[in-house]
C-alpha cells in the first residue's frame, strides 16, 4: 500500500515520518514518543542498507544533506534515500554534481533546507513550486494503485531506482539550462 503517506499528510496536526534505515528508524520512534501530538511512521518492508550513523542528526521537521552538489538536488525519504545516493554517484560519472537531501520528516518539511537547495541547485520539488519556482522532475508513484511483488520488483516497476532518478535529474538539468 502506498496511499498511506498521501492520506496521513492531509490530516491536521499529523506528523509524518519516513525513516531511511534501521538507525534512523530508532531515532524516529524516539522522536515520536517525545512529540506531543499524533505521529505516523512509515516503515520499509525490507532491510535497507544503513547510510546513517548514531551521530547523524534526526529531528522532526529537519532534513539532512547526505551528499553535496550544486547542479541538481535530489530529495528523498525512506529507502529511496539510498537509491538517491546511488544516483548521485552515477551522475558524478556524467559530470553532474547532485546534492542528496534526506527528508525523513515528510510533514512538516524542512522548508529552509529545501529552499536553500533550490537557490543553490535550481532544481527541487513540491514545496518550492509556490515559493521559489525551479525545474522539477517528480519521482514517485503516479495515479495508480499498488502492485504486488518483491521490494526490488516494485521499485523498478514504479521507476524508483537509481537509474530512473538519474534520468529525471538529467531532464531537470536540460530544462534548467534551456531557460
Amino acid at each position: 500500500m502506498n496511499e498511506d503517506l498521501a492520506i496521513m499528510r492531509v490530516l491536521p496536526n499529523m506528523v509524518v515520518l519516513v525513516p531511511g534505515d534501521a538507525i534512523e528508524t530508532r531515532k524516529a520512534v524516539v522522536a515520536a514518543v517525545e512529540h506531543e501530538g499524533p505521529v505516523y511512521i512509515r516503515f520499509a518492508r525490507e532491510k535497507t542498507p544503513v547510510f546513517t550513523t548514531d551521530k547523524s542528526p534526526f529531528a522532526i521537521g529537519k532534513a539532512q544533506i547526505l551528499h553535496t552538489g550544486s547542479d541538481v538536488a535530489i530529495v528523498a525519504c525512506g529507502p529511496l534515500v539510498y537509491e538517491a545516493l546511488l544516483a548521485a554517484k552515477e551522475l558524478e560519472k556524467h559530470g553532474v554534481s547532485a546534492k542528496v537531501i534526506s527528508s525523513p520528516s515528510v510533514k512538516p518539511l524542512d522548508e529552509a533546507t529545501l529552499i536553500a537547495a533550490a537557490k543553490q541547485c535550481g532544481a527541487v520539488c513540491e514545496l518550492l513550486s509556490g515559493t521559489y519556482p525551479v525545474p522539477v522532475e517528480r519521482i514517485g508513484l503516479e495515479d495508480t494503485f499498488g502492485q504486488s511483488g518483491t521490494p526490488d520488483e516494485l521499485l523498478e516497476h514504479y521507476k524508483l531506482t537509481a537509474p530512473w532518478i538519474v534520468k529525471a535529474a538529467k531532464r531537470a538539468m536540460k530544462r534548467k539550462h534551456s531557460k
